[in-house]
């Protein structure tokens, strides 16, 4: 560890939080490495809002990786947790699931087809390939294995010495109406119901707090009939450890010790708050439905201390919605994950809209048009990070994006346009030949040489075109000429399209072209072609391009019209357009 803690003069959210957490850790546990987790519940897909809570703390550690200190970003998979319900919209899944609802996820079987052992392995699976290409650092803890292997055997004992503490800082919220279903009003805009059901989705918000009719038990059994937990403990003894349980779904009775029994688990806010004493947590972010008054991070800061350990410190991080779509529920299924992500956009890009936003700002993820609007923003940025015009703090999410502590991300070497791959690859149909030699033509002074050139990038856009464009959004070339709308044209637009058609040859590259479109319209006028547009060469501009994309392709808008006219050919446009 260095002997001088490393200060920043970046004014990034990551750099901020990196000071707090060696800081906090050097005060807990000085000379052991830092720890900061995450907390995931294979309950159902894992989506891109659960991601943040990946990717907030992986910022962090990276940061302080780079710093030169030990780091362990724990990542625990809370397959032990109860399957509560059968997500809608899951492929190979139905109602016959429902037979499982009680039982531990790592006991309720994968979806029908699926290469995995169990419903947790199957929705994990995903997620571990995302967080790889990802390049995110972490150590994966089970906490089946953690609780069956008795691992956490002490502590579970300990919390049962201590239930009568428990349950009496639980008891200060219990009156409160709707405690631990409200978010924090602190500071915070209003959420709304959708968000509130993302919280309800997370599976901890709702979990029961071990109160029953028998008293106050921290622990629930899985019953050894039926494997559910839904049971309840009505006796326990502290000098034998001997703990009765009835299950209410099967009527099984059973009396074990505690000291040898290895079938169930704390309830969550007990669970939390020890697994943060356990591993020695100093950092670890909430989502909204952990922060509201009475929910599990807020009593987990009294909690901890019995375990000998305080709360750790972490911001609560806001939702993270996808463009067009409403914000998002693993619970409903159907809602777009890390991989889903990583099909339409590098994950350099994917690494930065976590990197440039703090954590409790919402951000929304484009998989519509907006996309096209995104990538522009992000060469953008990275031509002010080469020419050094950018912001430090754009510089600091950038960097943060494209590399770890581990390595540079893997990258694509020459990254045309995004909405010029897409349009190409649209018209094209994904044909490699076809578009490498539209893709040359776009610089014939620079051609593409091999389509490896625009690769991750272009597969990317060829997979946003065919998984997220409606087919009658798709681009689709006349085959033969609109000879009636060709012979209904006036004078004026007839001459129009022979000076388009006159000017292909010499003008046959992307920038070529744009100058050709956008310059017709200004010699119609009377204008040099180089001229300013005015408000009303605006408007012949629109019906120019629009009688092109009727000639071109049916409709009134498409692709840009330069790389349109590309990616048809000359010859083609010439047979299309000549009136």
């Amino acid at each position: 560890m260095p002997t001088v803690a490393q200060s920043t003069t970046e004014t990034d959210w990551v750099s901020r939080f990196a000071d707090e957490v060696i800081a906090e850790s050097e005060r807990r546990a000085p000379g052991k490495r830092v720890v900061v987790a995450s907390g995931i519940s294979p309950s159902g897909p894992i989506h891109l809002g659960n991601l943040r809570e990946v990717m907030t703390p992986h910022l962090v550690a990276d940061e302080i990786r780079r710093r030169g200190y030990e780091v362990r970003h724990l990542i625990s998979w809370d397959d032990y947790d109860r399957f509560r319900k059968v997500p809608f919209g899951v492929e190979g899944v139905d109602e016959s699931w429902a037979e499982h609802i009680g039982r531990p996820l790592t006991s309720v079987p994968a979806p029908k087809g699926s290469a995995y052992p169990n419903w947790a392995e199957h929705f994990k699976a995903a997620l571990i390939t995302s967080l790889d290409e990802l390049g995110v650092v972490y150590e994966g803890i089970s906490q089946t294995e953690m609780y069956t292997s008795g691992v956490y055997r002490e502590q579970i004992l300990l919390a049962m010495r201590h239930r009568a503490d428990i349950d009496e800082i639980l008891g200060r919220y219990r009156t409160k109406k709707g405690a631990g279903k409200k978010p924090p009003q602190k500071s915070q805009k209003p959420v709304d119901e959708a968000e509130l059901e993302a919280a309800e989705g997370s599976g901890a918000a709702s979990e029961d707090d071990g109160t029953s009719s028998a008293g106050y038990f921290p622990y629930k059994p899985y019953c050894g009939s039926c494997d559910r937990d839904l049971t309840v403990v009505t006796a326990y003894d502290d000098d034998s450890t001997e703990l009765t349980y009835d299950c209410a779904a099967c009527g099984h009775t059973e009396t074990v010790r505690l000291a040898e029994f290895d079938r169930g688990k704390l309830v969550w806010k007990v669970d939390w708050p020890m697994r943060w004493a356990y591993e020695g947590v100093v950092f670890e972010p909430s989502g909204v439905d952990h922060s509201s008054p009475g929910s599990s991070f807020q009593v987990g800061e009294f909690i901890c201390p019995l375990f000998g350990w305080e709360r750790p410190i972490g911001p609560m991080y806001a939702f993270v919605g996808i463009s067009g779509m409403a914000k998002m529920s693993s619970s409903k299924g159907g809602v777009p994950t890390p991989a889903d992500a990583l099909k339409i956009m590098e994950a350099p890009l994917l690494r930065w809209l976590y990197a440039r936003r703090r954590p409790n700002q919402s951000f929304k993820i484009a998989f519509d048009q907006e996309i096209q609007r995104l990538y522009d923003e992000w060469d953008k940025l990275a031509a002010k990070v080469a020419d050094g015009s950018v912001l430090p703090a754009d510089a600091a999410a950038y960097g943060r994006a494209v590399r770890t502590a581990e390595g540079e991300l893997p990258t694509t070497p020459r990254p045309m346009p995004y909405r010029t791959l897409a349009s190409v690859v649209d018209i094209t149909g994904g044909h490699d030949e076809q578009t490498r030699r539209i893709l040359s033509e776009l610089d014939p002074a620079n051609p593409v040489g091999s389509l490896d050139e625009v690769r991750p990038r272009l597969d990317r856009a060829e997979n946003w075109i065919t998984t997220q464009v409606p087919a009658d959004a798709r681009t689709v070339v006349r085959a033969e000429p609109d000879t009636e709308l060709l012979a209904s044209l006036d004078d004026e637009a007839r001459r129009s399209l022979a000076l388009l058609l006159d000017g292909l040859d010499t003008h046959w590259s992307l920038e070529g072209l744009t100058a050709l479109v956008y310059g017709v319209p200004k010699v119609m006028a009377g204008l040099d072609p180089e001229a300013k547009p005015t408000p009303e060469l605006k408007v012949a501009q629109r019906a120019f391009f629009a009688l092109l994309y009727r000639l071109l392709v049916t409709r009134e808008t498409g692709p840009r019209l330069p790389t349109l006219l590309l990616a048809v050919g000359a010859d083609r446009v010439r047979t299309l357009l000549a009136a």
